[in-house]
């Protein structure tokens, strides 16, 4: 059934593929093209000198906020990532609550829950309470099935073939 409602909508992009976090910000270029507003969260990435953190925090409509502490899974200190998580949920939830904020992109906060650095319903009941028409894209692997079924749209991306598995280290402006 379509209808001609207008809100905004909830989006993930999960799965074990490349390209969730580039999609969003695919995203991010359509919305700031139509004149939207826009923030950026990044939950475990920690580099401020990736090719889209350099481009998009000279674009005026966007705030970017780098708050991670780096692919914390490899850590010991589920201290230090707890509080890297809670740290990017504030001003995530901060965000949610401000309706001059068109998109509000997430990246990579699937891992605050299946690392158990947040609480998953608390996240939900804010992603309910945001403004009508403000836009929420998640990004991360292993989203979990009650965000799955609160998202508009859920992307799975799927990984076929990845140049690292035949040695090719990380390259400048595909994949930082």
């Amino acid at each position: 059934m379509s209808d001609d409602r207008e809100r905004g909508l909830l989006l993930v992009h999960t799965g074990n593929g490349k390209g969730k976090s580039s999609a969003a910000f695919g995203m991010l270029a359509r919305a700031l093209g139509h004149g939207l507003s826009a923030v950026v969260v990044q939950f475990v990435k920690s580099r401020s000198d990736t090719g889209e953190a350099l481009f998009f925090r000279a674009v005026p409509g966007v705030r970017w906020h780098v708050m991670g502490a780096g692919f914390t899974w490899e850590t010991q200190d589920r201290a230090v990532d707890t509080a890297a998580a809670e740290a990017a949920w504030g001003m995530a939830k901060a965000s949610l609550a401000d309706p001059t904020v068109d998109l509000l992109i997430l990246d990579e906060m699937t891992y605050a829950f299946t690392e158990c650095w947040l609480d998953l319903d608390e996240v939900l009941a804010a992603l309910r309470a945001r403004p009508p028409m403000q836009h929420v894209v998640i990004t991360g692997r292993g989203a979990p099935r009650a965000l799955v079924e609160a998202a508009d749209t859920v992307t799975e991306m799927a990984l076929v073939k990845h140049a690292f598995a035949s040695g090719v280290k990380a390259m400048k402006g595909v994949e930082w």
